[in-house]
C-alpha cells in the first residue's frame, strides 16, 4: 500500500497536510472520503493503525453529531465505527495512511509524524 490521504478540500487543515506532502515530494493517493467514504472495516483498520478510538476521531461539534447524540453514546467501538462510516463528515481530517501507520494530521506535529512515516 502506498501513502493515502483522506482529504476534504474544503478543510484548511486538510489542505495544509496535503500541501506538506506535496512539498516533501511524497507520492500519495488522495481519497476524498466524503465522496468515497470508508467502509466500517476500512475505518476500523485505519483507526486501529493510528492507535485512536473512534470517539477520539469524531467531530463532536458537528450538527449531525449533536443530532445523533454522540456525546452520550457509550464507548462501544463497533457502534461508533458504524456511526462514523455512515456519517463520514463526522470523521476528523485529514488522515494520512501509510504502510506502517496512520496519523490524524490536524496540526504541524502530526503532519511531521505523517511525513516521517510516509
Amino acid at each position: 500500500m502506498s501513502t493515502e490521504i483522506w482529504h476534504n478540500p474544503r478543510c484548511s487543515k486538510s489542505r495544509a497536510a496535503k500541501a506538506a506532502l506535496d512539498e516533501a515530494g511524497v507520492a500519495y493517493t488522495e481519497r476524498r472520503y466524503l465522496d468515497d467514504p470508508p467502509t466500517a472495516a476500512e475505518l476500523d483498520a485505519v483507526l486501529a493503525k493510528a492507535g485512536v478510538e473512534p470517539w477520539d476521531a469524531a467531530r463532536l461539534g458537528e450538527p449531525a453529531a449533536k443530532e445523533l447524540g454522540l456525546k452520550n453514546l457509550e464507548h462501544d467501538r463497533a457502534r461508533w465505527i458504524e456511526v462514523l462510516a455512515a456519517h463520514p463528515a463526522l470523521i476528523q481530517r485529514p488522515i494520512v495512511v501509510t504502510e506502517r501507520d496512520a496519523v490524524i494530521a490536524r496540526d504541524p506535529e502530526s503532519v511531521r509524524r505523517a511525513l516521517d512515516s510516509a
